[in-house]
């Protein structure tokens, strides 16, 4: 098992190699959960994320080629390390893989391979290639101690902390930031979060066994990791002490206050720990918390769907069903009702044909840009105080 002596003997291997990232207090977020919240911002490394630290520090030393299997961003940290300390590189992506993120290892200089149709069959076929090292993303004790670094930095800045949120997939960033915090400041709480749609960690310290979980679609496919790291898993027991889930219309309500409130651009595993906080305030009420923000690597052909998503999650986008008669000027008379109401209109569908519509009758569904749900619900009245036959949809 890794001790902290392995993590500062990483870091200095790897310090003139990557940023030391900011810590940065957010009044915004502080008074959104009544913690005292500050963020690591680790979407600020060198190629968007955490996974750099790790990289340097497995790939220093290395004689050969290697061969790693990652999502995205451990596949563009073993690129550009590779490309740094002369290291060839070869990295197996699922095929389901977003085509920016295998561009982008491509363009950090790797070998790219298409292989399965998940994290498990990729990893299993890279396996074979026996022509390469191998270097695994996270059940590894170098890449461990190199994201542990993290930890040195946020002890170096920050002394009085109560809890620290991380992300956690496969267990590396956690387990190494675990042990840099614990060994320095044993009464730190270090809190591991999660998304609902992968909890192999979560289950595995309930049970006290490593369990595999499918992972479901997520918007924190970063995470998306079906089971945990074995040496993860050890360290986890010893140094974690609790891991939280969150839902999905959470993490995309985080990453939309990122970007409206620190315009930060954040991928959805780097979001989960705001998450974390968002859906437990009773219990950080009043707590210095620091907030790992593992990468900023988002699939921009998904953000648009990740910010409505996040508008609908925080209660500023609903949707109301109207059935009025089928005779002009009555899609009129509901706008007006909106507008009078400052709501924007942001779509309006019709709907003649379903079956449940009496004859002559139309089902109008607005979706409308508000301020919060209370004002939603000032518009369902309005139109109900009309005689409107209306209903609440989200």
């Amino acid at each position: 098992m890794i001790t902290i002596k392995d993590i500062r003997a990483g870091y200095q291997r790897i310090k003139k190699f990557i940023h030391k990232t900011p810590i940065i207090h957010s009044d915004s977020f502080s008074r959104i959960t009544g913690a005292k919240v500050y963020i690591k911002a680790e979407n600020f490394q060198k190629t968007g994320s955490f996974k750099v630290r790790g990289a340097f520090n497995k790939l220093s030393g290395i004689k050969g080629k290697v061969i790693t299997v990652s999502m995205g961003n451990h596949a563009q940290a073993v690129a550009f390390a590779g490309s740094k300390l002369g290291v060839k590189t070869k990295v197996v992506m699922p095929v389901t893989v977003p085509i920016v993120k295998a561009e982008a290892t491509r363009g950090y200089g790797a070998l790219v391979e298409l292989k399965g149709e998940n994290y498990s069959q990729a990893l299993e076929y890279a396996k074979t290639q026996k022509d390469y090292i191998f270097i695994h993303g996270f059940d590894d004790e170098k890449i461990i101690a190199g994201q542990g670094t993290i930890g040195l930095e946020i002890i170096e800045e920050i002394k009085d902390i109560d809890a620290v949120l991380v992300p956690v997939g496969g267990g590396g960033l956690i387990s190494g930031i675990a042990v840099a915090l614990k060994s320095v400041l044993p009464d730190v709480k270090v809190i591991g979060v999660q998304t609902k749609s992968a909890i192999s960690a979560l289950l595995s310290l309930k049970r006290d066994k490593i369990v595999e979980f499918q992972p479901k679609p997520t918007i924190a496919d970063g995470i998306a990791i079906g089971r945990i790291g074995e040496l993860n898993f050890e360290i986890m027991k010893k140094y974690v002490d609790d891991i939280i889930a969150v839902e999905e219309g959470t993490i995309a309500m985080s990453i939309l206050l990122f970007l409206e409130r620190k315009k930060m651009v954040v991928e959805g595993a780097g979001a989960v720990p705001l998450a974390g906080i968002l859906e437990n305030k009773r219990r950080f009420h009043g707590k210095n918390v620091v907030l790992v923000v593992s990468g900023g690597n988002i699939d921009f052909n998904l953000i648009d769907k990740i910010i409505y998503r996040g508008l609908v999650q925080s209660g500023r986008i609903g949707v109301i069903e109207v059935v009025v008669e089928d005779v002009p000027g009555s899609l009129q008379a509901l706008t007006e009702i909106i507008a009078r109401n400052k709501g924007n209109i942001l779509d309006v569908q019709h709907d003649r044909i379903s079956k449940d519509l009496p004859l002559g009758k139309t089902k109008i569904t607005f979706t409308i840009e508000i301020r919060d749900p209370e004002h939603l619900k000032e518009i369902f009245l309005d139109f109900k105080r009309k005689k409107f036959s209306a209903k609440l949809v989200k």
